[in-house]
C-alpha cells in the first residue's frame, strides 16, 4: 500500500512498514490545499497532531483504507466520514498509558506536597515549614472519569498509596481489582481527588464547569491529563479562589491550538494562563504527559504492529 505520513514519528514506523513491502511518503510541512491536491493517491494515512482530516480531505480520499493517529484521541479526525466510508481509524493508547498514569501521579504528588510551591520559596530565600507541610494521598478516595487505558492504568499504579479508588465511565461492568465503578452521583459524593482521563466528545466537553465543582460534595484535588476542553478554565479559576477546589494539576488546556502546539495565541488566554501560573495550588505542563523518551518509540510500536495484522 501507500502511505502518507504527515507527521514524524519513531523511524522504527517507516522502516517496518517499507520492509513490509508498503510504500512510504514523507510529507511533514505539507499544506492543507498540498494535502488535498494528493490524498487520492493513498490507502494509508498516518498522523499525529499537526494535520486535522476533516469531511473535504477525506471525502477526496478515494482510496484510503486507513488513518493511523500516533496517539491516543481521534479528535483531529472526522470520524463520521470515516465510518461512511469505511476507512479503518487506528491509534494506539497502549502505547502511552503509563507516560501520562505516571505524569498523573507526579503532579499529584508534587500539588499535595507543594513541592514546587517549596523549591520557588527555598530559591527566594525563604525557609518556612510550615507553610510547605504536604496533605498525603493515603486514606482518601480518588475519583476517575474515564476508565479506558490511561484510567487503569493511573488506578493500578495509585494501588500502593493505600488509597480508596472508584471511577465512573459510560461503559458498564469494566471494575476490576485496582479501582471499584460508582456511578457518577456516588463519584461526587465520596471523591477529594478527581482525575479526568476521557476523550474530547461531546459529552466531554465543559464537563468541569463551576456547576459540576459545586455539585461535588467535598472540596477536591483535580487533575487533568486527558483533553483541555473537558475543564472550563475561568469556572476552574472562581473554584480555585472559593475553596471549592483545593489545587489543580492541569497538562491540558481548554484553548490548546488543534496541533497542541501553542496556548499563547491572545491575550484572554495569556491572562487566564497567567493568572492559573502565578497561583500557588496550581500546576501546569506543556500537554507532556504522554511524551515521554519510551512513549515516543512504544507509540510507534504499537501503531505498526496494528497497520501489519490488519492490512499484511
Amino acid at each position: 500500500m501507500k502511505i502518507l505520513h504527515l507527521d514524524r514519528n519513531h523511524p522504527l514506523l517507516i522502516k517496518g512498514l517499507g520492509e513490509a513491502g508498503h510504500i512510504n511518503t514523507e510529507s511533514y510541512n505539507s499544506t492543507k490545499l498540498e494535502v488535498l491536491n494528493m490524498v487520492h493517491k493513498y490507502e494509508g494515512i498516518i498522523i499525529r497532531s499537526r494535520f486535522k482530516l476533516n469531511s473535504e480531505i477525506l471525502l477526496k480520499a478515494e482510496n484510503l483504507k486507513f488513518i493511523a493517529r500516533v496517539g491516543a484521541g481521534t479528535e483531529n479526525i472526522n470520524i463520521d466520514i470515516t465510518k461512511e466510508k469505511n476507512i479503518k481509524v487506528i491509534t494506539a493508547p497502549e502505547g502511552n498509558r503509563s507516560a501520562v498514569a505516571e505524569h498523573s501521579i507526579g503532579m499529584l504528588l508534587s500539588l499535595m506536597n507543594k513541592l514546587i510551591y517549596s523549591h520557588q520559596k527555598i530559591k527566594n530565600g525563604i525557609w518556612n515549614r510550615k507553610l510547605s507541610r504536604g496533605i498525603e494521598i493515603k486514606g482518601k478516595t480518588v475519583g476517575i472519569i474515564g476508565y479506558g487505558n490511561t484510567g487503569k492504568s493511573f488506578a493500578k499504579k495509585l494501588s500502593s498509596f493505600n488509597c480508596n479508588v472508584i471511577f465512573y465511565d459510560i461503559k458498564d461492568n469494566i471494575g476490576d481489582k485496582f479501582a471499584k465503578q460508582v456511578d457518577i452521583e456516588t463519584l461526587k459524593k465520596k471523591s477529594e481527588i478527581l482525575s479526568l482521563h476521557v476523550p474530547e466528545t461531546n459529552l466531554t466537553k465543559g464537563l468541569i464547569d463551576i456547576k459540576f465543582a459545586l455539585s461535588m460534595k467535598n472540596s477536591f484535588w483535580l487533575i487533568n491529563t486527558a483533553r483541555g476542553k473537558c475543564v472550563v478554565l475561568e469556572d476552574l479559576i472562581k473554584c480555585l479562589g472559593n475553596g471549592k477546589i483545593l489545587g489543580a494539576a492541569l497538562d491540558v488546556f481548554e484553548f490548546e491550538s488543534s496541533s497542541f502546539s501553542s496556548i499563547f495565541y491572545n491575550e484572554k488566554n495569556s491572562r487566564i494562563i497567567n493568572e492559573l501560573a502565578n497561583m500557588d495550588n496550581v500546576i501546569l505542563s506543556p500537554h507532556v504527559a504522554g511524551s515521554t523518551n519510551e512513549s515516543y518509540r512504544k507509540l510507534s510500536e504499537v501503531i505498526l504492529r496494528k497497520i501489519l495484522s490488519e492490512f499484511n
